[in-house]
């Protein structure tokens, strides 16, 4: 059994085409965002109940749109709609790569994170922008690497991030390369611009800075037309760190509170 959502909402192409080639590996339920969720990371919804809708093709149920964001649809989706665990937790195809930093803040790479925490093997799954993407093209080879990563790796559960670069869908024998992720940062700016009306706002258009090491990772990789195949954790604890750390010593002690109680902030025109 497959759970299958994305972050580009459970209209997008991408996730059609990931359930017409997961159908072949078993039972898919879809649970996807109502509207594209994209660069939303790992956010859930706590705050205010979540609506969902089922949405039908025809006669048939297609699947369950989640007013909410990636992993709220892997975590309802485990917990109402699969009628058992599953075996597997896909999410993508993502229109545009997840690669480098931007894993950190990628919604579709946070779906699959959430399936992890699940004790559930799962896969990110990432198509390079274009605005005529062959989303089938690229699902029959996201399964095929799919397919041969359950036949290899360990028994125990496993998250893994594939993006596939656009050259890859015209080779005759397209490369995957195992990589890891590359840490570079941006460089961020916003552009300034105006409404028609004059009142200004704000658009990010910051950029990685480029790869962050001699080593091959997954965007040098990317760049030469390989895909590539990262496999991630979502422990950010710093081992080395916390070992060297382990014989520091602190000392705390109370401290009488202010004599004088600072004033509220309130702003001016509560003054």
């Amino acid at each position: 059994m497959i759970l299958l959502t994305n972050d580009d909402g459970i209209y997008a192409p991408g996730l059609a085409a990931m359930y017409r080639q997961l159908c072949r590996l078993g039972q898919v339920y879809v649970v996807a965002p109502a509207t594209e969720q994209s660069g939303v990371g790992h956010a859930i919804t706590y705050l205010k109940p979540l609506t969902v809708k089922e949405v039908y093709q025809g006669s048939e149920r297609w699947g369950w749109a989640v007013d909410g964001s990636p992993a709220d649809c892997v975590k309802i989706g485990v917990d109402q709609f699969c009628p058992r665990r599953p075996d597997l937790v896909v999410s993508g195809i993502n229109l545009g790569l997840n690669a480098g930093i931007n894993v950190l803040y990628s919604g579709t790479v946070a779906a699959a994170i959430e399936g992890a925490f699940y004790g559930i093997t799962s896969f990110a799954v990432s198509l390079q922008y274009d605005e005529h993407a062959d989303f089938d093209r690229a699902a029959g080879l996201a399964v095929q690497v799919i397919q041969q990563v359950l036949a290899q790796k360990g028994r125990g559960p496993e998250l893994y991030n594939l993006n596939i670069p656009t050259s890859a869908l015209q080779a005759d024998h397209p490369q995957l390369r195992i990589v890891p992720m590359d840490v570079a940062t941006h460089s961020d700016r916003f552009e300034r611009r105006l409404t028609p009306w004059g009142r200004p706002y704000y658009w990010i258009i910051g950029q990685p800075l480029g790869p962050s090491t001699e080593k091959e990772t997954d965007l040098s990789a990317l760049a030469k037309g390989y895909i590539t195949l990262t496999p991630l954790e979502y422990d950010l604890t710093k081992q080395p760190e916390l070992q060297r750390m382990a014989d520091w010593r602190f000392e705390l002690s109370s401290q009488e509170p202010p004599s004088e109680t600072p004033e509220p902030f309130r702003p001016p025109y509560l003054r």
